[in-house]
C-alpha cells in the first residue's frame, strides 16, 4: 500500500468525515512557534502559538498555512523551503489515513525580528476512526558531531513496526526508526529526554467533536532512536485524545 495524495480523498467515506490539516512547527534556540490550519468535514479550524523563551502568545485567527509559507497577521511570517519527505498510509479503523512530513528551512520574521529556523511541515489527511489517540514529538537540533538533525516520533497513529512515519533526519536525509515509548508525563521518548518550558493545552467538548490536547515547547537531550546523540535540540511533545 503506497502513499496517496490527500487532495484525492473524498469528503465522506464509510460514514467517516475527511480530516485534513497542514501543521508547521519551527524551532530554534531563541524562538519556537507553530501553526495549523485544516478541516473536519466542512468545519474549518486553525490555531497558532509563539514561545520566545519568555512569553507564550497564542491565538486562532489570521492563520495562513501552506506547504511553502506560514504566517499570522501581526505575529510572524515565514517562507518555507523544501526537504526530503517521509510519507505513510495506514489503516485506521475501517478507513485509511495519510501523512507526509518534511524538515525544511524557515526564514522570515517574528514580530519585527528576522529569524532563521528549521521547521517540521506536517501534511495529513484521512478518514480517521471515531476515537483517535496519539503521542508525538517533533524537533530539530545538532548532534554531538555537529551535523544537523531532526526527528518525527509517534505512538498511536502511523506507528506500524515498518512503513511508519517515525523518522530521524541526519544532514537532511531521513531514515525510519523502530517503535518508541513515550513517558506518561511527556518527559521522555525512548532515550530522548525533554524539558518543558511552555505548554499549549486545551480541552473542548462540542458534543460531536471532543478534544483533549497538550503540546509543550521545550528542549531535548540524550540520544535519538537509532542514534546519534544530541548536542542540543528544540521542539515539541504532544498528547492528543479526540473523538471526531
Amino acid at each position: 500500500m503506497g502513499p496517496i495524495p490527500p487532495e484525492r480523498l473524498p469528503l465522506l467515506r464509510g460514514g467517516r468525515p475527511l480530516k485534513r490539516w497542514v501543521y508547521v512547527g519551527a524551532f530554534g534556540p531563541d524562538v519556537m512557534l507553530c501553526a495549523t490550519r485544516g478541516r473536519i468535514g466542512v468545519l474549518p479550524f486553525a490555531w497558532w502559538a509563539v514561545w520566545d523563551r519568555t512569553t507564550l502568545t497564542e491565538g486562532r485567527r489570521g492563520v495562513e498555512v501552506t506547504p511553502g509559507r506560514v504566517a499570522v497577521r501581526g505575529a510572524f511570517e515565514l517562507t518555507l523551503g523544501d526537504g526530503a519527505p517521509v510519507e505513510a498510509v495506514s489503516r485506521h479503523g475501517r478507513q485509511q489515513i495519510y501523512t507526509r512530513k518534511r524538515v525544511v528551512e524557515a526564514r522570515g520574521r517574528v514580530g519585527d525580528r528576522p529569524v532563521e529556523l528549521r521547521a517540521i511541515v506536517d501534511e495529513s489527511a484521512g478518514h480517521h476512526a471515531r476515537v483517535t489517540s496519539w503521542r508525538w514529538s517533533a524537533g530539530v537540533g545538532f548532534a554531538t558531531a555537529g551535523e544537523p538533525v531532526a526527528w518525527n516520533l509517534v505512538d498511536g497513529i502511523h506507528d506500524a513496526p515498518t512503513g511508519s512515519e517515525r523518522a530521524v533526519w541526519v544532514d537532511g536525509e531521513p531514515h525510519e526508526v523502530p517503535p518508541v515509548t513515550f513517558a506518561p508525563d511527556l518527559s521522555a521518548v525512548g532515550e530522548l529526554r525533554f524539558t518543558a518550558e511552555a505548554t499549549r493545552a486545551r480541552s473542548e467538548n462540542f458534543v460531536i467533536v471532543r478534544s483533549d490536547y497538550e503540546q509543550p515547547f521545550g528542549t531535548f537531550a540524550g540520544e535519538l532512536p537509532g542514534g546519534p546523540a544530541l548536542c542540543e535540540g528544540w521542539g515539541v511533545m504532544e498528547r492528543h485524545e479526540v473523538r471526531w
